[in-house]
C-alpha cells in the first residue's frame, strides 16, 4: 500500500523523497511537470494539505518551482560558488551534464587590460573562448575565458563543446588550478546577452572576473562570467573577529 513502508519517515518527507528519486533516475528532468497536489495524495494516500506541503519543502529546497495557473516543474539546479570548480563540475556533481555552445573560438590581439591580469605583455595573443553553458537546453551561464595563445593556442581550433575547461588544462596540458582572484558584482544584461541567456533585456544577472592560478601561482586563466541571477547564488561564510 502506498505510504506503508519506512513510518518512521514523516508522510510528506517520504512524497519529496519519492520525486527526488525521479528526478535523480532522470525520470524527470528539469521543466518536466511534477505531479500535481492531487495525483500525489491520490498516489501516496494521504490528504491533499499533506501533498501540498511536501510540494512546498521541495520549492523551498530549489528543487522544484511552482508557476501559478500552470503547474510544479522541475528547476534547472542553482549553483553555489563556494569551491574553484568548474561549472561542469559542479553540475556533474548533481548528476546533471553541462553542454557548451561555443559562440567565440579565436586568437585575439586587443586586450591588453586582459593580458596585463595574465602576467604578459599588452600585445600579446590571447585564446578568447566565449561559451553559452546550457544544462538540459537551459542556458545558465555566458563565460568569456582568455588564456595566452603561446600555450593554448590549440584550445581556439578545438573549442570544447563537452568537458571542464579546468580538466582539459590538466589532463592536455599538465596544469593544476590551485585559487582564483574574483571581482564579484551584479549588472544587467545587454541586448545580446538577454536573448542569450533568456532573460529580459536589462534584467539583473550576476557578473564574476575571476584571474584563475595553477599550483606554481602563475596567472593563466580569466573568465568573464555572466550568469543568470535566477539560477546561481553566492554563499558566503563571515566570520566574527
Amino acid at each position: 500500500m502506498p505510504g506503508h513502508h519506512n513510518r518512521s519517515q514523516p508522510v510528506y518527507q517520504r512524497i519529496q523523497r519519492a520525486v527526488q528519486q525521479q528526478i535523480e533516475r532522470g525520470k524527470l528532468k528539469p521543466g518536466d511537470a511534477v505531479s500535481s497536489e492531487r495525483e500525489l495524495a491520490r498516489t501516496h494516500g494521504v490528504s491533499l494539505m499533506t501533498a501540498r506541503n511536501a510540494l512546498i519543502g521541495l520549492e523551498r529546497q530549489g528543487i522544484v518551482e511552482r508557476r501559478r495557473g500552470a503547474g510544479t516543474f522541475v528547476a534547472v539546479p542553482k549553483i553555489n560558488y563556494n569551491e574553484l570548480v568548474s561549472t561542469t563540475e559542479l553540475m556533474a556533481a548533481r548528476g546533471f551534464s553541462v553542454i557548451s555552445r561555443v559562440l567565440v573560438a579565436r586568437i585575439v590581439e586587443d586586450q591588453p587590460e586582459i593580458a596585463a591580469r595574465l602576467g604578459i605583455t599588452g600585445n600579446s595573443a590571447l585564446v578568447k573562448l566565449e561559451r553559452l553553458r546550457q544544462v538540459e537546453q537551459e542556458p545558465l551561464a555566458l563565460e568569456t575565458s582568455y588564456l595566452a595563445a603561446s600555450k593554448f593556442a590549440e584550445l581556439a581550433a578545438k573549442p570544447l563543446e563537452r568537458g571542464s575547461l579546468f580538466i582539459t588544462l590538466q589532463n592536455r596540458y599538465q596544469t593544476q588550478i590551485a585559487y582564483a582572484d574574483e571581482e564579484v558584482d551584479a549588472t544587467v544584461a545587454d541586448h545580446r546577452a538577454a536573448s542569450l541567456l533568456r532573460v529580459a533585456d536589462g534584467a539583473p544577472v550576476l557578473r564574476i572576473r575571476q584571474v584563475i592560478y595553477s599550483t606554481q601561482g602563475q596567472p593563466i586563466l580569466y573568465v568573464l562570467g555572466l550568469y543568470r541571477s535566477d539560477r546561481h547564488k553566492l554563499l558566503i561564510r563571515r566570520l566574527r573577529r
